[in-house]
């Protein structure tokens, strides 16, 4: 059994993952439970997939493959190397989405994974591998397996790579020995809770879902709360902010063997603003076919890039936002308006000005009105 675990180990290692645990079949009865009161206690509001049934089957092994033994955790980390200074007129994307389709990348490595146990037992295997659009509670095996420790900010904190580790399992019927979990903790640190722009992280341990920029640049198809907007920064697309401040996360290793680079994002994840209201349902598909960015989707990026406009306050931005007021889609005209009340040039009141006499849709109309009311302030 040592032997076999042992050549699972380095064999994961040369399918391309950068740490490899192992945790018993059973049930994380805890972690469900947990889950469970975030449901309840609305933390995981705007997230109508995150059902109790879903948690249910995510937190029993047997459930998702009968007669499961072990479960196999994998970790990829997606750091990539160097920093950037903030740019004008650019968006951030959160480091995890700088690279291609990590589902697609994860899922092809255990696949590889299983195939290759297969061909050196002899026999086929009962297995199933999941990413995090799976029901797996990954970061329940994660913290089981000793991969990681759960962090104040939710995030799995790994020794040698930090949090910038994408999670998988393969749950499997072959009876593995387990690992323990780690004894580390965070101790007295809270920086991610103190650094939180939106307060997202109400409590150690505790993350109010819809606080969150990353739902709310991502997962919201709605409305993003004025009162949120301002906090948001310049971030289109996720948010690294927990990470960033991370102590643990400051001699992060890279990954032994990376995600490809989206080329059109870069590793830098700066995104052109303007150019960004400017796309079209088609060139915004064939600009991020097979990239997270499009789990946002057209009208999320450019409601984003409204928000961010916005923020940076510049003048310059006035003519692309002036020309999103035009946008058949309320939900970016809304959005357009708002940034061109934050920046409040003449061409920006004019334009709202405009806006107010030609605009028929009622939610936008509460927008336009709303920025005008601010200018004159």
């Amino acid at each position: 059994m040592q032997d076999l675990k042992s050549h699972i180990t380095k064999y994961a290692i040369e399918c391309g993952f950068d740490l490899v645990r192992i945790t018993g079949a059973e049930e994380f009865t805890a972690d469900r439970d947990r889950a469970l009161e975030r449901i309840n206690s609305g933390h995981m509001d705007g997230l109508p997939w995150f059902t109790p049934d879903r948690v249910a089957r995510g937190a029993d092994p047997e459930k998702l493959l009968p007669g499961a033994k072990s479960v196999i955790c994998l970790g990829l980390s997606y750091l990539g190397e160097g920093e950037t200074s903030p740019e004008m007129g650019t968006g951030t994307v959160a480091r995890y989405a700088r690279v291609r389709d990590y589902h697609r990348a994860m899922k092809r490595r255990m696949k590889t994974l299983v195939r290759g146990l297969e061909e050196t037992l002899g026999k086929e295997i009962g297995a199933k591998w999941y990413v995090d659009d799976g029901p797996m509670l990954d970061r329940a095996a994660a913290a089981r397996s000793g991969l990681g420790w759960s962090g104040k900010s939710t995030n799995i904190l790994t020794p040698t790579h930090g949090s910038w580790v994408l999670l998988g399992q393969v749950i499997t019927d072959l009876e593995l020995e387990a690992d323990p979990p780690l004894k580390k903790t965070c101790g007295a640190c809270v920086r991610c809770i103190d650094d939180c722009p939106t307060g997202a992280i109400t409590a150690p341990y505790v993350v109010d879902n819809v606080r969150c920029i990353s739902y709310q640049t991502i997962e919201n198809r709605g409305v993003i709360p004025v009162e949120m907007r301002p906090l948001i920064g310049d971030m289109v697309f996720g948010c690294d902010i927990c990470q960033d401040v991370c102590p643990v996360n400051r001699k992060a290793a890279l990954p032994g063997q990376p995600i490809p680079l989206a080329v059109n994002i870069g590793t830098a994840g700066k995104l052109d603003l303007k150019e960004i209201l400017t796309l079209t349902e088609e060139q915004f598909r064939s600009r991020f076919q097979g990239t997270s960015i499009m789990r946002a989707k057209h009208v999320g990026l450019q409601k984003n890039a409204c928000v961010a406009l916005g923020n940076s306050r510049e003048a310059s931005a006035v003519p692309a936002l002036t020309a999103a007021l035009r946008n058949a889609e309320p939900l970016v005209r809304g959005h357009a308006a708002w940034a061109l009340g934050e920046i409040g040039t003449t061409e920006a009141l004019s334009a709202l000005e405009q806006a107010q006499k030609s605009e028929t849709d009622a939610y936008v109309l509460e927008e336009v009105e709303a920025a005008l009311s601010r200018t004159a302030a």
